[in-house]
Parts: C-alpha cells; sequence; structure tokens
C-alpha cells in the first residue's frame, strides 16, 4: 500500500500554569488503542503552516486570538489510520492561552468520532505517564521550552 503524504500543522499549546493541551485519540480500525496527541492537522490547499495552525487550533478547540509563537519543532512521522498509511512532514509552533475551556463544536463529525477526551497536561504528568503520547520525546521537548525559551531555529524531532 502506497503511503499518502502530507503536511501537517501542530501546536503546543501551553495555558497560563504552563500545562500543554493533549487530545486523546483513538483508530476505528484498531479497537482498545488510544494515544495522547496535540491539536493540529493537514494543511489544506493554498494554506501555510501557519494559516493551518490557526485554522485548526480555531476548529477543535473554540479558541480565539490565541498568541501563536514561533515555529519550535519539526519532524516526519509514518502511521496508519482506517487501514491508510500516512508519511508526515509536521510542524509544531508554541502558543499560549489564558482560556482553558474547550469548545468542539467546529470538529468535523468524523473527527469527532475520534477525538475521545481533552487534557491539559503538566511536564510531569507527561514524564510519568505510561499512556502514548505523540510527538514521541514531547516531555523533553517542553521541559527544554519551558526552561530556555524557544530555540533560534526549530529543532528536529
Amino acid at each position: 500500500m502506497t503511503a499518502q503524504r502530507r503536511r501537517a500543522a501542530r501546536i503546543l499549546l501551553l495555558d497560563g500554569l504552563d500545562r500543554i493541551l493533549l487530545f486523546l485519540g483513538a483508530d476505528p480500525a484498531v479497537p482498545g488503542e488510544t494515544w495522547w496527541f496535540t491539536p493540529g492537522g493537514g494543511l489544506e490547499p493554498g494554506e501555510d503552516v501557519c494559516e493551518a495552525a490557526e485554522r485548526e487550533l480555531v476548529e477543535e478547540t473554540g479558541l480565539r486570538g490565541v498568541d501563536l509563537g514561533p515555529l519550535v519543532a519539526y519532524g516526519t512521522v509514518s502511521f496508519s489510520f482506517q487501514g491508510q498509511r500516512y508519511e508526515q512532514e509536521q510542524w509544531f509552533h508554541l502558543a499560549r492561552t489564558a482560556e482553558t475551556v474547550l469548545d468542539h463544536s467546529g470538529v468535523g463529525e468524523d473527527e469527532h468520532a475520534r477525538l475521545l477526551g481533552a487534557r491539559w497536561w503538566t511536564v510531569e504528568e507527561l514524564r510519568g505517564t505510561a499512556e502514548t503520547v505523540y510527538p514521541a520525546g514531547l516531555a523533553d521537548l517542553l521541559g527544554r521550552l519551558l526552561a530556555e525559551g524557544p530555540p533560534v531555529d526549530p529543532v528536529r524531532l
């Protein structure tokens, strides 16, 4: 099966307590398996990474006026979803919000069926969890960002 290639914008959204927002998701094709992941999604035709990040954030969280910060990381990930293989180039923006109440009404019906929950995580909670979290190494990346601030150039994950 040929992998579908796509580009994606993802957001490392922090609240006023330096907690990061993650969604709990699942693949209907793989019952019983769940994972936590950052908000974001694929770029639409004509969009750049920043525009896609802003659009996805509003669609998935309902939060408007979020201070979308710099690109801090990038990487390529391979995964399968509903039997389709993907090769995804993804770019991560750091962002901050004072608002933590989410509105998922902008999420499409297909996406909504796969969104099982949302949670704000501390770095310590991420380091201590046995649950699957994407991207791999998120706790270390977030710890570095909070201690040192955004890197001059995005880091490769």
